[in-house]
């Protein structure tokens, strides 16, 4: 696809803004528009199907990601109206073909790279259940509607499948006792399957709602991913609004509430640890039973996160306390280097720092200090490609992993929109 009408503009205004600094302002060109240039595909049937790069397949989670930072562009332009509308119908078919999996086919054709034990259609590429995968869509459909206005996405296809969420993620709070779900990898490390019998390790019920797998398809250590339980705590927020707004349906609206009451109950009384350094911190991952997993992880949804989420502010006590120690070398996944420091992930080497954790940093923070300084290190970490990867060596930053990862791209544009839009980028 060609880039827009409005993207241009945003373009135009760059080439004022950024004119002393060119690598930035030919980093943001290129990464603003990789996923409309090189991942997205307009279908016949009037949807959009975007792959996630590399691979080529649609995840919920990553093709959300993805255009999320074209959605304040889109009031006034047809060609990203058409490309995110159709992704969200896209999405929503996915969810009625199968609610647990979190990537998927352009066509019934049965690509995949594992033949896991699991119940699988030749629709699913990987069927790990993650919770972020149902969040991303419902809060893509929302800020879409708030951004432009146009509620004809919310047809009845979407009010279904915001009912399945719910009822999956009622299913979920009592994960051993009713869910259907299982799933092993038998190839690969560890960390691409679930132990327990498929099950998962056991889990206390507390009102979350379980998670298989980490928005890194990194299997859980301990059922409840506590930014995956905050991400679903704000998509039933917006799906109640949308139930009363859009489709004064009263119903739907109650039971999102409800659920969305637990859950912030279970995340408030559960999830939370006093660590003797920082103080009252969020929980990355715990069972119900008084156990913890203290890290985070450069994967959106993380703790370093919770208010680009929308579940808590910036000035949040509890949040603040996180976000230092996910920021030091408490966080067993923070990584320090001759090149640079930031959060990395169990998901690809020891010592790689990820972009998408360095863009959530600077969008995360109020200190206009921090926030350049993280910008130069995102244009200095780039190994001379002007993209964005998936991780990078701290120490080195010319070895790093997926050269083709668009929604690491995608972050790192809004990030620099952001303070084009704040004045901090003159």
């Amino acid at each position: 696809m060609k880039t827009s009408d409005a993207i241009d503009r945003l373009f135009a205004e760059a080439d004022m803004r950024l004119a002393s600094r060119p690598k930035l302002l030919a980093m943001l060109k290129t990464c603003f528009a990789s996923t409309l240039e090189t991942t997205a595909k307009l279908l016949e049937d009037g949807t959009s199907f975007v792959f996630t790069g590399d691979i080529p397949a649609m995840w919920l989670r990553d093709s959300s990601a993805q255009v999320r930072h074209y959605v304040p562009l889109a009031k006034d332009d047809p060609t990203l109206q058409r490309l995110i509308e159709g992704l969200i119908r896209r999405q929503i078919a996915c969810i009625g073909i199968d609610p647990y999996a979190n990537a998927f086919n352009e066509a019934a054709n049965d690509h995949r790279l594992d033949w896991d034990e699991t119940d699988l259609n030749p629709w699913i590429w990987e069927r790990k259940y993650e919770v972020d995968s149902l969040c991303y869509p419902l809060q893509l459909a929302y800020l879409y509607w708030k951004a432009t206005g146009r509620a004809g996405i919310f047809d009845e296809a979407f009010r279904q499948a915001a009912g399945r969420v719910i009822d999956l993620w009622t299913t979920e709070q009592r994960h051993a006792e009713q869910s259907p779900y299982r799933f092993a990898r038998h190839t690969g490390p560890k960390s691409d399957t679930l132990r327990n019998n498929r099950m998962g390790m056991p889990v206390n019920y507390t009102g979350m709602t379980w998670s298989g797998f980490r928005p890194s398809d990194d299997a859980c250590k301990f059922g409840y991913l506590i930014p995956a339980n905050m991400f679903a705590a704000v998509a039933l927020g917006n799906v109640a609004e949308i139930a009363a707004d859009v489709y004064a349906d009263d119903g739907l609206a109650a039971r999102a509430l409800t659920l969305k009451e637990e859950l912030e109950y279970g995340i408030e009384t559960y999830g939370i640890v006093n660590h003797p350094q920082f103080g009252r911190i969020y929980a990355y991952e715990t069972d119900g039973f008084g156990n913890y997993n203290l890290m985070d992880d450069a994967n959106v949804p993380s703790l370093l996160s919770i208010p680009y989420l929308g579940y808590k502010p910036k000035d949040d006590e509890v949040y603040r306390n996180t976000r230092r120690f996910v920021l030091s070398e408490a966080n067993p996944y923070f990584y320090s280097g001759k090149a640079a420091q930031g959060i990395g992930s169990p998901h690809t080497p020891n010592r790689y720092i990820w972009p998408i954790a360095l863009s959530m940093q600077l969008l995360t923070s109020d200190d206009i200090a921090e926030r350049q300084q993280l910008l130069e290190l995102l244009v200095s970490t780039d190994a001379g490609t002007g993209f964005m990867h998936e991780g990078f060596d701290a120490d080195d930053p010319t070895r790093f992993t997926r050269p083709w990862f668009a929604w690491a791209n995608s972050l790192f544009a809004e990030a620099v929109a952001s303070m084009m839009e704040s004045g901090e980028l003159a």
